[in-house]
């Protein structure tokens, strides 16, 4: 029976739902996500019908965001950012604090604490990985100097947001959410409190901070040659299914470690393991290997999301949401815009980067999600921002297609200015 089985039962729904909603998304020539997102909101508990065990789903949406961003660790090149580092790191610098100013202050607006605007606003800031790369793809933008504007700039807002993710924990208490820390670290930051002398708060970023810190020293140290090592090792058994075992169970493991042993996120374990990965010459094959997997729980982790959304927010809440997707679709837009012709590039690159951060995505879920777990955003926001995605999301393709027909027409005017050679 189906409510013997609720693991083989959320899979069956989350995936079957999924599909259908994705490939009528594909149909209207929609990114999937947004019908993965819906997919979820069909078998959440804010909507008739079946509703999908929340904790598993929860859970199998935590192994979606270690491979997500084991991904965008495998992706991340010091190389190509540091080519575009005189724009890419100002612009996303830029950018963010824009974003998050506004969204901070329609928080306050409505009522919330500084902190959970603050918190509101660096979700609204950051864009999606995977709906910018599949748009930069589809148009072969990705080698053109725009594309790896474009994904410099994205490199470097998923940086800042994981040092957010390590930092908002022990500042919850600061945030106005639950404080931290409990269990044996609260023994380690009185210790740190009466020996140093500095606040609680202070003893709490402190000692994370110093965590982290090791955390990515052992990875820089260690794992740099041991990760690397093992992947070759694996390679030369000639097994397929052995290597991709091996890259599943690093990406897995260095994510629980950084848990379990450093008190950092999954995510931030996750991230440095794929960094790590993407110096080895078989950085490829990995990404190769593990892509069906992360897609598959990348899904599963989007249909999460699409579960905690409440549709009420639509019509209890219609200007706050409308000025959340200003604050995506317009402000962030225009402030990247402004800010890559103020250093001095064309029009077509401002309107491409501008076009490509018009949205948000997972990291806004991670985000969001984290603040509502830690009680410093009220729910309200979380459902801002899931509206907020999937109505930038579908608005992103729009974006693109007038961009589109803007170089379309361009090409012909050009085309139609050179001399006609005489036969």
């Amino acid at each position: 029976m189906p409510h013997e089985t609720p693991l083989i039962t959320t899979l069956v729904m989350g995936f079957g739902l999924a599909f259908i909603f994705g490939l009528l998304a594909q149909r209207l020539k929609l990114p999937l996500i947004a019908g993965y997102l819906l997919a979820g909101v069909v078998i959440g508990p804010f909507t008739p019908g079946y509703v999908a065990d929340m904790a598993l789903a929860a859970e199998l949406a935590e192994l979606g965001v270690i491979l997500l961003m084991f991904g965008v660790g495998l992706h991340f090149s010091p190389r190509d950012l540091m080519a575009v580092r005189k724009i890419a790191v100002p612009g996303a610098l830029g950018q963010i604090a824009v974003a998050t100013g506004f969204g901070t202050a329609l928080g306050w607006a409505m009522g919330w604490s500084l902190g959970a605007g603050l918190i509101f606003g660096l979700a609204l800031s950051v864009a999606s990985t995977v709906v910018l790369l599949r748009a930069l793809q589809e148009r072969d933008l990705i080698p053109t100097e725009k594309g790896r504007v474009a994904v410099g700039w994205l490199i470097v807002e998923d940086l800042v947001m994981v040092l957010a993710l390590v930092l908002i924990p022990p500042l919850a208490g600061l945030l106005g959410g639950v404080a931290m820390p409990v269990g044996e670290d609260a023994e380690i930051v009185a210790e740190v409190t009466s020996n140093i002398g500095i606040g609680p708060i202070a003893a709490t970023v402190l000692i994370t901070l110093a965590k982290a810190a090791a955390f990515v020293a052992l990875m820089l140290v260690i794992g740099r040659r041991v990760i690397p090592w093992v992947l070759h090792f694996v390679s030369h058994t000639k097994s397929r299914e052995l290597f991709r075992l091996a890259v599943l169970a690093i990406a897995l493991g260095v994510a629980y470690g950084a848990t379990h042993f450093f008190g950092v996120s999954f995510a931030l374990g996750a991230f440095f393991a794929g960094m790590v990965m993407s110096s080895s010459t078989l950085s490829s094959q990995a990404m190769r290997e593990t892509l069906p997997l992360r897609d598959a729980f990348a899904v599963l982790f989007f249909v999460s999301v699409g579960m905690l959304f409440n549709p009420s927010v639509v019509v209890q809440a219609p200007l706050a949401l409308l000025a959340t997707v200003v604050i995506i679709v317009g402000i962030k837009s225009v402030a990247a815009y402004y800010i890559v012709r103020g250093f001095g590039h064309d029009h077509d690159k401002g309107l491409t980067i501008a076009a490509s951060l018009a949205q948000i995505g997972e990291f806004s879920f991670i985000l969001i999600t984290m603040g509502v777990k830690l009680a410093i955003v009220p729910t309200e926001a979380r459902d801002l921002v899931v509206a907020g995605a999937m109505i930038s999301i579908l608005a992103n393709p729009l974006l693109f297609h007038l961009l589109d027909l803007r170089w379309a027409r361009k090409a012909a005017a050009l085309s139609a200015e050179k001399p006609v050679e005489a036969g």
